[in-house]
């Protein structure tokens, strides 16, 4: 049987429950700025803040501004509860030697209020991969290949657990075993993206996630 040497997690929507307030902030910029698209809030999932800039305002610098500085408002004032069961789940893997990391596309300014929110979080992470540490955001596999390294494991010794079509894209195009969790979007809309997806963490083991890696 394979084993597994890491376990990589996007942070928004896999490890804290934040998805469903960006939603709701993006929806009131969409309505704000771009009334004629449709569910703004939800088709921006998974997109940095520069890759939505580029889409959606770009050269707009004074809007741009508007937003940054309600952004940065906002995730001061967010909550940063954790997903059902991943502590535990965390725990698992390390009490088996799985080496574990976030991988997400937020900046330093973000992860200074999740810090402040839960400075525990750190502890529980061997790595945290950021923004700053990339040049090429998800759905490009450079922040899921960088974790690898990190551990030097092979990108086939590592799961991934995503919620976004961009961050589960990313870990496919890694070579990683992906683990879906509908947090964010419905199962039927990333099944096929995924080896197994999950609601959560809750009675999710590292067995379990074994027996998928290894089916």
């Amino acid at each position: 049987m394979k084993t597994i040497k890491a376990a990589l997690f996007d942070l928004d929507g896999v490890v804290v429950d934040t998805e469903t307030q960006y939603s709701r902030f993006w929806g009131k910029v969409g309505d704000k700025f771009h009334p004629e698209i449709e569910n703004f809030g939800y088709i921006i999932k998974g997109n940095t803040l520069n890759q939505i800039f580029d889409r959606y305002f770009k050269d707009q610098k004074e809007i741009q501004k508007q937003i940054k500085q309600a952004l940065a408002y906002f995730e001061t004032h967010m909550q940063y509860d954790f997903i059902p069961g991943v502590l535990a789940f965390i725990d698992d893997l390390h009490a088996n030697g799985v080496k574990t990391a976030i991988v997400t596309s937020s900046n330093d300014e973000k992860m200074k209020n999740l810090y402040t929110a839960r400075p525990e979080i750190k502890d529980y992470f061997d790595e945290i991969i950021t923004a700053e540490n990339i040049s090429r955001s998800k759905p490009d596999p450079e922040g899921y290949l960088l974790g690898a390294r990190t551990f030097d494991a092979d990108p086939v010794e590592c799961c991934v657990f995503e919620d976004s079509f961009a961050g589960l894209e990313a870990g496919n195009a890694a070579g990683m075993t992906v683990v879906g969790l509908s947090t964010t979007h419905p199962v039927e809309s990333i099944c096929n993206k995924a080896k197994i997806v999950i609601p959560d963490f809750i009675d999710f083991t590292y067995k379990k996630l074994l027996e998928i890696y290894n089916d």
